[in-house]
């Protein structure tokens, strides 16, 4: 697809991979909106990139109807989701809560569904429009502490997948992009400790923002069911 013009919906896109991503669509020429529950984080990172902010708990179908709606009339309809917004949470499966587990299902995997969903009624009545889920390596296989993580982006990968057989005869590509360790605020927000400086062997959010746009600017009768990144040689 042509990125200039195209309606783009970034969530989570006021920080990491959802704010690299949607500042290179924004330099492609489109027209995109972010959203993220902080409003102010979010409101910072569109005027610096030239973006439009929206506040939104993805987890909470009322806050993802309100979003969609909204984008719809701000952008003047849409053409692309990047299904961004996510949380970590990793214990050991002794020391893991319910709590913690639940609360890292509803953003990874339930607000995933109720945006592509929403998402979804536009581009199917429009028989057009590009969905990209934002999964992580952490879906293809399991690691220790990882109960909680693992499970919803595992589960992401089924999602994409059932919305791939459904959706492709309306035109609309879905996709998910897997990346490895990227370095930005996920880790500090899921618990772990800063990184005292950044280390130029490992991933960043810029990589794979690349890797996103590169999917979407595929000619529309093509796409990629799938992409992992992983850092080249990371020490």
């Amino acid at each position: 697809m042509e990125l200039k013009n195209a309606r783009v919906l970034v969530t989570g896109g006021g920080t990491g991979i959802g704010r690299a991503t949607a500042a290179l669509c924004v330099q492609r020429g489109a027209k995109v909106a972010i959203c993220g529950r902080t409003e102010g984080r979010v409101r910072e990172a569109a005027a610096a990139i030239g973006a439009v902010p929206f506040a939104c708990d993805v987890s909470r179908e009322g806050d993802v109807k309100r979003l969609v709606e909204q984008v719809n009339a701000s952008l003047g309809g849409l053409d692309v989701l990047v299904n961004n917004a996510g949380s970590g949470t990793f214990a050991p499966l002794l020391e893991s809560t319910a709590d913690d587990f639940r609360r890292t299902w509803e953003t990874n995997t339930l607000g995933a569904f109720l945006v592509g969903r929403e998402c979804a009624r536009l581009f199917v009545a429009a028989q057009r429009g590009s969905i990209v889920n934002i999964g992580s390596t952490a879906a293809r296989r399991g690691f220790a502490g990882g109960s909680a993580y693992c499970a919803s982006k595992f589960a992401l990968s089924a999602l994409t997948e059932c919305w791939r057989a459904e959706l492709r005869g309306s035109n609309v590509r879905v996709m998910q992009v897997d990346p490895s360790e990227v370095q930005n605020d996920f880790g500090v927000h899921a618990g772990r400790p800063a990184r005292k400086a950044p280390n130029p062997s490992k991933l960043v959010s810029e990589d794979i923002a690349r890797a996103i746009v590169g999917l979407l600017e595929l000619d529309d009768r093509a796409f990629s069911p799938g992409l992992e990144v992983w850092a080249t040689n990371p020490r």
